[in-house]
């Protein structure tokens, strides 16, 4: 090789660039390496399987913001839609007594109904979506509150009038929230969606919409449409993963779904550099996910105060969102 064309290799080589596509894994594999080393079970099976169990509902969530991420939006009331949903499917399991399928149908109908809302809101009265979502997340939030009336829903509670609730929750339910089954629905979710962003026209049409709005009107897509389905499809995983945190738990807690959105944002846009994909991807926010879920779990097996871990998680998205913002700018 000549000088020339050495020095020319040289320069092809750029830091940034690197650390942009790889640097995610390479941190959960030193994470993995350093949490492995600082204690003998971390990197036992059934801890491994805990990770993966712990980030299923985040997973789900998040797979819902890469969604609306992915025409250029923003849905920060998929905690809330997650905490109402879990609380409908409870409630019409323990105070109706209805079944599982009736259960889950109320709870995802009712969610879509606050997806509509997000989108009409956005597309058509052209409110900012962060700032809609955001008004929808209080809206939300104080429903939920005032039909559980700030109570924890469970089997067998006491009801307002004295007496205690009849209903029982059918242990099919109680499966979903259980390993293996938690984890097979978040690797489906994030499969169906990676498939549908990736090879179907719709999804391509989403990316578009995101990447130029007026070059995809220009071109004939229904952008409003589009936009319009993302914060269905938004709507919808947050509510399915309400319902599996339901399954999971068994009782409907107050705003329990709220936690949930700051880890599911981040691992959305910790997704965006993973391979240097550049855009919204299922893929990359499982992986983002992942990280999310190596570093609590090892912060916890370290005994790291739960609260000092919004820190490390916030100092993690603030270095991941500075990293793709860097590079969309050179």
């Amino acid at each position: 090789m000549s000088k020339g064309n050495s020095i020319q290799a040289a320069r092809k080589f750029d830091f940034f660039d690197f650390l942009y596509k790889y640097g995610t894994l390479i941190t959960i594999v030193i994470l993995i390496a350093f949490f492995g080393m600082m204690s003998e079970s971390f990197l036992q099976v059934s801890n491994i399987i805990n990770i993966l169990r712990s980030i299923s509902i985040v997973t789900i969530i998040a797979v819902g913001i890469t969604i609306s991420l992915s025409v250029d939006g923003f849905d920060l009331s998929v905690g809330s839609i997650a905490s109402l949903s879990n609380a409908l499917v409870i409630s019409m399991f323990v105070w109706y007594g209805q079944n599982i399928v009736l259960g889950i149908l109320v709870a995802i109908v009712i969610s879509l109904l606050v997806g509509i809302l997000n989108s009409f809101a956005i597309v058509k009265l052209k409110i900012p979506d962060m700032l809609m979502t955001l008004a929808m997340m209080f809206i939300v939030q104080g429903i939920a509150l005032t039909y559980t009336r700030g109570a924890t829903v469970s089997a067998n509670m006491v009801m307002p009038d004295g007496s205690f609730a009849t209903g029982t929750i059918s242990p099919l339910f109680a499966k979903l929230g259980q390993v293996p089954w938690i984890i097979i629905i978040m690797v489906v979710v994030v499969a169906v969606v990676h498939i549908f962003l990736t090879y179907t026209k719709h999804g391509r049409y989403m990316y578009v919409i995101g990447g130029n709005p007026e070059a995809a009107k220009l071109s004939g897509i229904p952008v409003n449409k589009y936009r319009v389905a993302a914060y269905l499809l938004s709507a919808l995983f947050a509510a399915i993963g309400g319902i599996i945190l339901a399954s999971r738990v068994m009782t409907a807690e107050v705003n329990a779904g709220a936690p949930y959105l700051m880890d599911a944002v981040a691992a959305a846009f910790i997704g965006l550099s993973v391979l240097g994909s550049g855009k919204p991807n299922a893929i990359g926010t499982f992986v983002g996910a992942i990280l999310i879920g190596v570093l609590q779990n090892g912060l916890v097996m370290m005994s790291v105060p739960y609260y000092a871990m919004d820190i490390v998680k916030g100092t993690v998205l603030a270095l991941a969102l500075a990293l793709t913002y860097y590079k969309n700018k050179s």
